[in-house]
């Protein structure tokens, strides 16, 4: 029995020691993939219902019979009887009340006496179809079966709540939701009369390179060419420390733990990996002074290395321990946890794997962040976490069919308004044409949300102005 307890503690221990230790990829995870900032005006006094609504586990097997309960949440504050629709669409995050509560779709329902809605993704937050998120039961994660779930909800809330039968709906979305808002109208076009995608990725691709790109165009636009240089410069020197027999002091450097192997191709391309990916954060939530606030900090140092490695530091220092875990293996042990733990990186690399690529690779020369995460990284991870049959060519294969079947940069849907960042990399996937969408000059990744206010930029604030006016034209 002591044997027993003694094992077991052990192995909570190790589990506990990887958890710890992945922080550091759960945290830059988390940056880039949360809820899209919330509006910052609230109306707190406002009463929001949380609900839940019967799905179905997979609508398209007649023979499979499983529900699930997704969550939801309401606000009818402003609704009156025949008042249009205004849904949320939630992507690859917990949702919260931040969206019926304030920003500029909720003042859209104001103006128009329509009953705010906010829905959770499957598999995300506490919309969970099946007990854990094991190979087997996450095979249900498939954004055709979001899209239906959002069908089953707007068919059902029009039948079930009084005032609504004959409401037309309108479906707003950011980031991955933004993309759902787009293939919803495509695939459903008679359930929504209109919609507005911010910052939607459209065109699925295995070896994203142009996202490291713009992080780096990014980066020089509005930190300076100095700093972009010396980003580059810098981990164009820890690459040769690891070429040159002198991975002991890039160890020593970056105060990585004693694991990590400086040989093992694995550790250096999840080492590089996330040193560009942590640059993606500070560009992609970029509010102003932000990225330029990180130069300032880089360029400060007397030289090239110093300033990359100290402002390094400081960003893995947030995951705390004596030394930093960024071996393969720390990375996997979050993506192989199947359990709820409201961390998100096993579900989302998944759909990735399963649907899109978006490796955001360093299969391009024209960014800082040198060439040691290659496309074979990331098909390698899924391979590694789902199972075998996730090789190059079925990647590949998973991602033409997304294509094909929703149309990549050719959606060719109606009454859909799109908007993007200038400085947000995920631009490259969407349509950037400027007779198709609107981009914001100097503003990063969802950054629209809000209300109309003094501190929009005029581009800005035509582009609110731009939706609100479609808007009227939809309901009329």
């Amino acid at each position: 029995m002591a044997h027993g307890v003694i094992a077991l503690t052990l192995a909570l221990l190790t589990l506990g020691y990887a958890q710890v230790n992945a922080n550091i990829f759960q945290q830059t995870f988390k940056q880039l993939h949360q809820e899209p900032p919330v509006p910052a005006n609230q109306n707190r006094a406002d009463e929001v219902q949380t609900l839940w609504i019967e799905q179905q586990l997979d609508h398209f097997d007649d023979a499979e019979t499983r529900t699930w309960q997704m969550r939801y949440m309401l606000n009818d504050v402003f609704f009156e009887a025949g008042g249009p629709l205004f849904i949320f669409l939630g992507g690859e995050w917990a949702i919260s009340t931040g969206y019926v509560t304030g920003g500029h779709m909720y003042d859209m329902a104001k103006e128009h006496k329509g009953l705010l809605a906010y829905t959770e993704h499957r598999y995300y937050g506490e919309s969970k179809p099946l007990p854990d998120l094991s190979n087997e039961n996450i095979q249900y994660l498939h954004v055709k079966q979001a899209l239906a779930d959002l069908a089953h909800f707007i068919r059902t809330k029009k039948a079930t709540y009084e005032g609504l039968s004959d409401s037309k709906v309108i479906i707003v979305g950011g980031s991955y939701s933004a993309t759902m808002v787009t293939w919803f109208k495509k695939t459903y076009p008679d359930l929504a009369t209109g919609g507005w995608a911010s910052s939607a990725p459209l065109f699925a691709k295995v070896n994203f390179v142009e996202y490291k790109e713009i992080t780096g165009q990014s980066i020089a636009l509005m930190g300076g060419s100095a700093c972009y240089n010396r980003i580059q410069n810098g981990i164009a020197e820890l690459e040769t420390m690891l070429a040159t027999k002198r991975g002991g002091e890039v160890k020593a450097l970056l105060k990585l733990c004693e694991k990590f192997d400086v040989y093992s191709d694995l550790d250096v391309w999840t080492l590089f990996s996330e040193i560009s990916d942590i640059f993606a954060g500070v560009v992609q939530t970029h509010n102003a002074g932000q990225i330029e606030g990180v130069c300032q900090t880089i360029l400060s140092e007397s030289s090239d290395l110093i300033g990359l490695s100290k402002y390094l530091l400081t960003v893995f220092a947030q995951s705390g321990g004596n030394c930093y875990d960024l071996s393969y293996d720390a990375i996997l042990a979050p993506l192989l946890e199947s359990r709820y733990t409201g961390n998100i990186m096993r579900q989302w690399i998944y759909q990735t794997c399963n649907e899109y690529g978006w490796y955001q690779t360093s299969g391009s020369a024209a960014q800082p962040f040198g060439t040691k995460f290659p496309v074979t990284y990331y098909t390698t991870m899924c391979a590694d976490v789902y199972g075998l049959q996730y090789s190059n060519s079925f990647i590949g294969d998973k991602v033409a069919e997304t294509n094909e079947y929703f149309g990549g940069l050719e959606p060719n849907v109606e009454n859909v308004y799109i908007t993007h960042g200038q400085l947000d990399p995920w631009r490259a996937m969407g349509i950037q044409n400027e007779t198709q969408a609107t981009i914001l000059p100097e503003y990063a990744h969802c950054k629209d949300f809000g209300s109309i206010s003094a501190s929009d930029s005029s581009e800005m604030r035509a582009s609110k102005e731009r939706v609100a006016e479609l808007v009227r034209q939809w309901l009329n």
